[in-house]
């Protein structure tokens, strides 16, 4: 798993704000209000969709393991 530190490097200190709150979120697993979706072809990969970003993570009963924080391109899925 990627250090959450590394993941959030290329993000400006807002978006990192913005980011970790959610992050904080998705590891506790308060899901209200996201927009979490399961990755095709995958049953334990998930994505939260909010706005510009998205966040990978794979989910193993109560386990989060983050696998991507990015901005949304053309190349935001293909590496799952």
């Amino acid at each position: 798993m990627p250090e959450l530190k590394k993941l959030l490097a290329k993000f400006n200190h807002r978006e990192r704000a913005l980011l970790e709150l959610l992050v904080a979120q998705i590891i506790s697993l308060r899901w209200m209000g996201f927009e979490v979706k399961k990755l095709r072809g995958f049953h334990d990969i998930f994505r939260v969709r909010k706005g510009n970003f998205r966040i990978i993570f794979r989910r193993d009963n109560d386990i989060i393991l983050l696998l991507s924080i990015e901005r949304r391109n053309e190349k935001t899925y293909r590496k799952y």
